[in-house]
C-alpha cells in the first residue's frame, strides 16, 4: 500500500469538521420552538434544558451545544424574535398606520404561547438584569422604531404638529391594548380597535 503525501514542512493538514460539528437548523429550530412551550406551560423560573430538550425530542448534549444556559437560551430567542422586525406600515394616514399597528399588536398578544411568555418574561427582567436589557434592547426599540416613522410621516403629511413624540405615541397606541389583552385579559369588543386608534390619533394631535 502506497503511504499518503507527506505535507511540506511548515503546513497543516486541515480535516474536515466531524458530523457532530454541525448544527443542524431543524434541530436548532425544535429546541427554539420547545422553549416557547416550555415558558408558556411552567415559566422561566422553572424552565430547566432537560425539559427543554425533552420537549424538543433531542437530548441536552444538544441544547448546551448551542446555549451555554437556560438564560442565554431566553436572550437569544428574544434577539431572533426581534430580529424579525415589524414593518412600518404605510396606508398614507396616520388612522390607518396606527389601526395596522394595532391590528399586528393585538394579533401577536393574543397568541396563547404569546400571552403567556411576554408577562412572564417581565417578571424576570426585574430579577436578571440581562433579560432587563434584552427586552428594551431588542424588542422596545424596534417598536419605538417602527412608531418613530408613522409619527415622522404624519409630521409630513401635516397630521402631526412638529416635535411629535414617539415614545408617547408607542404608549397611547400599544399601552389600552397591552392592559386588555395581556393584564387583564377581557377579548375585544367589535369595533374596540377601530375606536382605539380614533382615540390615539386624537390623543397625539392634542
Amino acid at each position: 500500500m502506497t503511504a499518503p503525501p507527506t505535507p511540506p514542512p511548515g503546513s497543516t493538514r486541515r480535516r474536515a469538521p466531524a458530523g457532530a460539528a454541525v448544527l443542524r437548523e431543524d434541530v436548532t429550530d425544535a429546541i427554539r420552538a420547545a422553549v416557547f412551550e416550555e415558558l408558556a406551560a411552567v415559566g422561566f423560573a422553572r424552565m430547566s434544558i432537560e425539559g427543554i430538550a425533552r420537549r424538543a425530542g433531542v437530548g441536552k448534549t444538544a441544547v448546551y451545544r448551542r446555549w451555554k444556559s437556560k438564560l442565554s437560551l431566553v436572550l437569544d430567542l428574544l434577539t431572533a424574535f426581534a430580529t424579525q422586525g415589524l414593518p412600518a406600515p404605510a396606508t398614507g394616514s396616520l388612522y390607518g398606520d396606527v389601526r395596522a399597528l394595532l391590528e399586528v399588536a393585538a394579533h401577536a398578544l393574543r397568541h396563547p404561547v404569546a400571552s403567556q411568555v411576554i408577562p412572564d418574561l417581565l417578571v424576570e427582567a426585574a430579577r436578571h438584569p440581562e433579560i432587563a436589557d434584552a427586552v428594551r434592547a431588542q424588542l422596545l426599540d424596534s417598536q419605538q422604531g417602527v412608531a418613530a416613522v408613522v409619527v415622522r410621516e404624519a409630521v409630513e403629511r401635516g397630521e402631526l404638529p412638529e416635535g411629535a413624540d414617539p415614545e408617547r405615541a408607542l404608549d397611547l397606541i400599544i399601552g389600552p391594548l397591552y392592559w386588555r389583552l395581556v393584564v387583564v385579559r377581557s377579548p375585544l369588543p367589535k369595533g374596540y380597535l377601530d375606536d382605539l386608534a380614533r382615540s390615539a390619533v386624537a390623543a397625539l394631535r392634542v
